[in-house]
């Protein structure tokens, strides 16, 4: 097959999507991602970007179709310049580049903003392909729930767009099942809707350690990984850090995001540097030396009805590594960590419960937290399997082109 991947995000920023590349060229299909400039999660283009940009312009065996935006920034305004100018570019500069190209079928990869499937739209058009449209994140309950637009009117305008595009789509994917309903509010009765989790991204074994977390002898390491923003509730994990100042427990933070100088500020103000490390952001491939220094892990999210829809993508990985969860989330990922027996949670906001947990994490025997690591990864290798899910993905593409479903 001939794939034409749409998406605003795309190595060498570190999401799930430059996976899923990996494994479809792996199947031996002929993969074209149509995506931005890297500027994630930092707000500014990478400077490994600007130095030598043709290093960028292919990812293994595929072509990677670049077009100028506008970098993320730090405000609400910039952030609403990236999306339209991605939409912009892309339509206008993506289909300039791609005017010679011919493709089987579009897959649109939407972690946010929902607008990403505007040119995939036009591209379908273009290309007579149908259209297969990824949902991670929801339109417009995202921007409700995380106080960017409060205009009912605003939201009920999105809303609309949601539906155009939407109802455009050959077949929409929902990352979790509590995302079916929400996303067929906004369908007409002959779009179809499949469940389509996030998987584990694979990770080579390592028996190395991160040299940038110095080892301290009887500490107990909580590891965060991945985005550091406000849906993941850091004034509840700070809370339950000074709650527990006391005790040899240190936070590992890796990565990045908007609230990463609210978190290092917050830190020094309460004192509580000897308490968090944290390192900044470090590609997927180094994440298992991190993991080889803790003794579990932690996904949080801030109490929110569309939060509790929600599976972050990391959650995956993180029943793969082996190690007992913490998590202090509601509704699905609280689920998973329920049904796995992986590890303990506690309600959304409450930075005491969640030092609860921790303690109680800590006084649980290294042999009970590694039967607890093994019962996820268990799980995660029957619920979330990358093959399996892979092969359905192809499976649905192949079904649309043979069968000529398109709307």
């Amino acid at each position: 097959m001939k794939i034409l991947i749409v998406t605003q995000y795309f190595w060498p920023e570190n999401f799930r999507i430059n996976d899923l590349v990996e494994g479809l060229t792996s199947y031996g299909h002929e993969v074209t991602i149509l995506t931005g400039i890297p500027n994630y999660p930092r707000g500014r283009v990478f400077s490994e970007f600007l130095s030598e940009p043709n290093l960028f312009n292919e990812f293994g065996s595929s072509r990677v179709i670049r077009v100028p935006i506008i970098p993320r920034g730090k405000s609400k305004l910039t952030l609403a310049l990236n999306y339209l100018s991605y939409v912009i570019s892309s339509t206008i500069i993506g289909s300039w580049k791609l005017k010679e190209d011919e493709f089987d079928v579009i897959f649109v990869y939407e972690p946010s903003p929902i607008t990403v499937g505007l040119p995939a739209i036009w591209l379908k058009k273009l290309k007579k392909a149908p259209v297969i449209f990824w949902t991670l994140d929801l339109w417009p309950e995202a921007l409700s729930s995380f106080g960017i637009v409060k205009s009912e009117s605003i939201l009920s305008f999105v809303g609309k767009i949601v539906g155009f595009i939407y109802n455009r789509c050959d077949l929409i994917l929902a990352q979790s099942y509590s995302f079916i309903d929400p996303i067929s509010k906004y369908c007409k009765d002959n779009v179809s809707i499949e469940y389509f989790p996030s998987w584990a991204e694979k990770n080579p074994s390592s028996r190395e350690v991160a040299p940038e977390v110095e080892y301290q002898n009887n500490t107990f390491n909580i590891l965060f990984t991945g985005n550091i923003g406000e849906a993941q509730d850091f004034p509840a994990i700070v809370d339950a850090a000074e709650h527990l100042k006391d005790e040899n427990i240190r936070w590992i933070i890796v990565g990045g995001g908007r609230m990463e100088n609210w978190l290092r500020s917050e830190v020094v103000d309460r004192g509580l540097e000897s308490s968090f490390i944290i390192t900044g952001e470090f590609p997927v491939e180094r994440m298992p030396s991190f993991y080889n220094h803790s003794q579990a892990l932690i996904v949080s999210l801030k109490r929110d009805r569309f939060l509790s829809l929600w599976i972050p993508g990391k959650v995956q990985s993180y029943l793969m590594s082996g190690l007992p969860i913490l998590g202090m989330a509601q509704g699905e990922t609280e689920q998973v960590i329920k049904k796995s027996g992986c590890g303990y949670v506690c309600e959304p906001g409450n930075g005491f419960a969640l030092a609860s947990i921790v303690k109680k994490m800590v006084s649980t025997s290294s042999a009970d937290r590694s039967r607890m690591g093994a019962m996820g990864k268990k799980y995660a290798i029957q619920e979330f399997d990358r093959e399996t899910l892979l092969r359905q993905l192809e499976s649905w593409m192949f079904e649309f082109i043979n069968n000529n479903k398109i709307k």
